[in-house]
């Protein structure tokens, strides 16, 4: 039911009511989903708020709107992104995509605050390199995430992560040849304003969130991350005993 006094703007909830629905059939069998003026009655709401959620499962890419011919279901599936012992982004992706590519939004070396010390094996304050990482897959943004390492053993990253976009390329030219996942958490939120800007997500989407701690082969903790992907273009897929947890 649509609840007017959620505080969900009723935009938002129609258009997560639409998102469930065509999955059940909302479309019809080229993918085009009924008039607007359908929808409305549907829903009980004027045609500017079907309109509304329209746009934003649009900006989604959950629907594209063809110019004179309608509105219709986005035909590409979710990526399926494995979280194992050893967590790769091109390896995860290989095959569901034609382009993948990773981009440095920001960086800096910081004092390593409590949590990241402890995730690290260092102490607090100690200092610790920061980045801020987009990922692209076929120009579509799936990912953003927020990365820390030890800045003693891994003073380089950010400038050999310019060359090569990627993490691990950038373990191997500085000395690690391998790493593995010791933990990850996911939980699912509302994307913030960055996730808004960086992820191109309309207000109220979704996107799942994992903290993860990364090990050497000694087992010594080489990055801190957290990683928020849209939820409506990526799933999260546990095996090989990727020390998951949900929250």
């Amino acid at each position: 039911m649509i609840e007017r006094r959620s505080g969900v703007a009723l935009w938002r909830q129609i258009a997560d009511r639409m998102r469930r629905e065509i999955s059940a059939g909302l479309a019809d069998e080229n993918g085009r989903m009924p008039p607007e003026v359908v929808l409305a009655a549907r829903f009980g709401v004027n045609r500017h708020t079907v309109r509304t959620a329209i746009a934003a499962l649009v900006q989604e890419g959950v629907l594209r709107a063809e110019q004179g011919r309608g509105t219709f279901v986005e035909g590409r599936q979710r990526l399926a992104y494995p979280i194992r012992s050893r967590t790769r982004f091109s390896e995860g992706l290989a095959g569901q995509t034609c382009g993948l590519k990773a981009m440095l939004l920001d960086d800096a070396v910081e004092p390593a605050s409590g949590e990241a010390a402890a995730a690290l094996g260092v102490d607090t304050g100690a200092p610790v390199v920061r980045l801020e990482t987009l990922s692209e897959a076929d120009g579509r943004p799936i990912s953003r995430g927020r990365s820390w390492f030890d800045a003693a053993r891994f003073g380089g990253m950010a400038e050999t992560f310019r060359h090569t976009g990627s993490i691990t390329a950038s373990f191997k030219a500085l000395g690690l040849a391998d790493y593995f996942r010791r933990s990850t958490v996911v939980t699912a939120r509302h994307a913030d304003a960055a996730d808004l800007r960086d992820l191109r997500l309309s207000p109220g989407a979704i996107v799942l969130v994992t903290v993860a701690v990364n090990v050497d082969a000694q087992g010594r903790p080489v990055q801190y991350s957290e990683t928020r992907f849209a939820a409506d273009r990526i799933e999260l897929h546990v095996a090989d005993g990727g020390g998951t947890t949900a929250g």
